[in-house]
C-alpha cells in the first residue's frame, strides 16, 4: 500500500508500507510522525494507524523485564538468515512434484497433449490448483513436503500458524511477484526480484507483507535422500508423458531429425534382438 508521511516538515511519498516499517524498525520515524494512506481521512501519527501501531507495541531491546514478562513478536530475520537456498528448493520440489502428477493425470484422463499445449491458459495458470493447497496446508500444518523435507516451517511472527485467508493472500502474492505464474522467462525475473528484497528485508516481501516468518531445523540426511528421490521421480513422471510429444513434435518441424530418430529406434530394437 502506498503511504505518505511529514518528516522534517517535509512531505514525503508515496512509499511503500513494508519500506515504512523498515524505517520505523531502524528508528528513523517515531510513533508521532504523521502519515496517510487512501481510505482514512485525514493525517495520523502512525501509532493510531492500523497498518503500523503493533509496530510500536514491541518492548525496546534493553528494557527491563517486568515480572511476567511475555515474549515479543519475532523480528524478521536478519539477511544471512533468510535461508534462501533452502527457501529456493523447497519451492521448486513443491512444483515439480506437482507438476508431474498434474501431467501424469492429464495422460491418464485420455486428454490430448497437444491440444493441452495449444492453450497457452491452462499453460500459463497450470499452478493455480498447487497454490491453493499450498494455502490450506500452510494453514493447516504450517508446511508442504518441499518445505518439511528441508526444515522449513511458516508461521505469523507471534509462532501461531497462519489463517486460512492469511495462507490465501501469500499463496497469491508468492504465485505472482514469486513465480510468475510459472511462466518460465518471467519465473527468472521474479527470482532474482525477489532474492535481492529478501537480501535487504531479511525476509520475502510476501512474508514482509504479511507478519510471517520461518522456523528452520537442522537439515536432516535422511530427508535429504529423500527429497533427491522425490525430486527426480517428479520430473521422471514429467517426462514419460510429455517426451514422446516432445520427440514427435520436433520429427515433424525437422525431417533429418525423424531420420536419425528411427535409426536410433531401430539400433535399439537390433541391440535387443541380436540375431
Amino acid at each position: 500500500m502506498d503511504i505518505w508521511i511529514i518528516q522534517d516538515g517535509e512531505k514525503i511519498g508515496p512509499i511503500h508500507d513494508f519500506e515504512v516499517r523498515r524505517k520505523i524498525e531502524n528508528s528513523e520515524l517515531s510513533a508521532t510522525t504523521p502519515a496517510w494512506h487512501e481510505g482514512i481521512d485525514a493525517w495520523k501519527p502512525l501509532v493510531e494507524i492500523d497498518l503500523f501501531s503493533r509496530e510500536f507495541d514491541k518492548p525496546p531491546e534493553h528494557a527491563e523485564p517486568e515480572s511476567k514478562p511475555t515474549p515479543p513478536p519475532a523480528s524478521p530475520a536478519s539477511p544471512d538468515q533468510a535461508h534462501l537456498v533452502r527457501r529456493f528448493w523447497a519451492r521448486w520440489l513443491d512444483l515439480t512434484l506437482f507438476a508431474g502428477i498434474w501431467w501424469v493425470a492429464i495422460w491418464a484422463s485420455g486428454r490430448d497433449i497437444d491440444t493441452i499445449f495449444n492453450q497457452p491458459w491452462i499453460i500459463l495458470f497450470h499452478y493455480i490448483p498447487w497454490f491453493a493447497i499450498e494455502a490450506f496446508l500452510l494453514h493447516r500444518f504450517g508446511t508442504t513436503a518441499g518445505k518439511s523435507l528441508l526444515g522449513i516451517r511458516v508461521v505469523n511472527d507471534d509462532g501461531s500458524y497462519l489463517s486460512l485467508t492469511a495462507a490465501t493472500l501469500r499463496s497469491a502474492r508468492v504465485f505472482i511477484m514469486g513465480v510468475g505464474f510459472g511462466w518460465l522467462p518471467l519465473a527468472l525475473i521474479c527470482q532474482i526480484f525477489a532474492w535481492f528484497t529478501t537480501k535487504r528485508l531479511g525476509r520475502p516481501l510476501w512474508d514482509h507483507a504479511g507478519g510471517h516468518r520461518l522456523i528452520v531445523t537442522p537439515l536432516e540426511s535422511m530427508k535429504i535422500v529423500t527429497y533427491v528421490l522425490v525430486f527426480f521421480t517428479s520430473i521422471v513422471l514429467q517426462m514419460i508423458v510429455l517426451f514422446p510429444y516432445v520427440v514427435e513434435k520436433t520429427a515433424e518441424r525437422n525431417p533429418e531429425f525423424r531420420k536419425q530418430w528411427e535409426q536410433f529406434q531401430e539400433d535399439m530394437r537390433q541391440a535387443k534382438n541380436p540375431k
